[in-house]
């Protein structure tokens, strides 16, 4: 059954939108999608120091992602306006990793696949470090949940319960770089942002509860991923951004229906 590529990109894409579905949520709860684009934007970097390296894609973008998720955090609050920030880091991180990708002669590399995703070339390997690192990241989120919903809400009601903000934050950027070096194979650095955020903020309007809207974004993520596949077949069109139109028309028909709901 996975010698076909069709059915190999669908089992890839479904293991993103897993991973992407939950963490999307605390994304669009705290209004990180900056932050989110910024740790995206630097597993370019990651991408161009593994090729040099000779080392796995996958622990490249992940480190990288990784260090640019906590610099923010630490330079933020330090006198910097966090949108500055973020803005100046991750188009800092994608131009010195496209610098960086043209330093690479010898080494052939398609750098519209890690821009833009080539779901259609995913192999037997990616599928299990794509499965493999969304496991990682629901698993995360699922041991964390209560303690990221209370730190979500409150800092102060975090502090009087015995939680730590700061490590919950850790856990969310740790979680972060994973789903980054899952999904740059898939949808490429320049959408994954989308991935994390559209399904999640279609979900709202369609859910009363925190676990609700993060079932409703990994079932909204999953859809797109297998109707984005349909249409980039149909259509002959480029396999990731299919993926995120249908998301992004999901959303548009969330935001119709809670238009709906409101005035009726």
């Amino acid at each position: 059954m996975l010698d076909d590529f069709m059915v190999r990109a669908a089992l890839a894409g479904t293991g993103v939108a897993l991973a992407a579905a939950p963490l999307g949520c605390f994304v669009v709860w705290r209004r990180m999608a900056y932050f989110g684009d910024a740790t995206a934007h630097a597993a370019i970097l990651g991408v161009a120091l593994s090729l040099a390296f000779s080392m796995s894609v996958f622990v490249g973008a992940m480190v990288v992602a990784l260090l640019m998720a906590l610099t923010v955090n630490f330079l933020s609050g330090r006198g910097y306006a966090m949108d500055t920030l973020l803005g100046v880091m991750a188009h800092s991180a994608l131009a010195f990793g496209l610098v960086a990708v043209s330093f690479l002669s010898g080494i052939r590399i398609d750098l519209m696949a890690y821009l833009f995703g080539d779901i259609l070339a995913v192999s037997r390997v990616d599928l299990g470090v794509i499965w493999s690192g969304a496991a990682i990241v629901v698993a995360l989120i699922g041991w964390r949940w209560s303690a990221l919903l209370t730190t979500t809400l409150n800092e102060d009601l975090a502090y009087a319960n015995g939680i730590n903000p700061k490590r919950e934050q850790l856990v969310l950027t740790l979680a972060l770089a994973i789903t980054v070096a899952v999904a740059i194979k898939v949808v490429g650095v320049l959408l994954i942002a989308a991935m994390l955020i559209i399904p999640a903020a279609a979900a709202r309007p369609l859910s009363r509860t925190p676990e609700g809207m993060a079932v409703t974004a990994g079932l909204i993520g999953m859809t797109s991923v297998i109707v984005g596949l349909r249409a980039a077949f149909v259509f002959d069109t480029p396999a990731g951004p299919s993926i995120v139109c249908v998301a992004a028309l999901s959303f548009v028909m969330s935001s119709i229906l809670r238009t709906f709901r409101t005035t009726a």
